[in-house]
C-alpha cells in the first residue's frame, strides 16, 4: 500500500525551502514526528526518511528525542549483527 499525500498548492509555495529539497524534508520531519509519538518504529522512521539507521539516529539524538529500543528492534539488531 502507498500513500500520496496532496499539500495544498497555497501552503507548498510557502514552504521556505528550495524545491528540489521539499520532498525529502517533509518525508524526513514525517519520519521524525511519527517515531517521536510512538506512531512508527525506529527501522520503519529511518526507511521513510530514506536515511540509514545511523544517519536516523544521529537525526533524532540532534533533536534531543528519545530512542524508544524495543524487543523488535534488538531482533533487528541482532539479526544485522549475525549477517556481518
Amino acid at each position: 500500500m502507498t500513500f500520496h499525500l496532496d499539500i495544498p498548492e497555497s501552503i507548498a509555495h510557502s514552504i521556505r525551502l528550495p524545491t528540489p529539497e521539499v520532498e525529502q524534508r517533509l518525508r524526513t520531519e514525517l519520519a521524525v514526528a511519527l517515531y517521536a509519538q510512538g506512531i512508527l518504529s525506529f527501522g520503519k522512521a529511518a526507511e521513510l526518511a530514506g536515511a540509514s539507521r545511523y544517519a536516523f539516529a544521529d537525526l533524532i539524538g540532534d533533536r534531543n528525542i528519545p530512542r524508544h529500543y524495543t524487543a523488535d528492534d534488538l531482533a533487528q539488531d541482532l539479526a544485522y549483527a549475525r549477517r556481518q
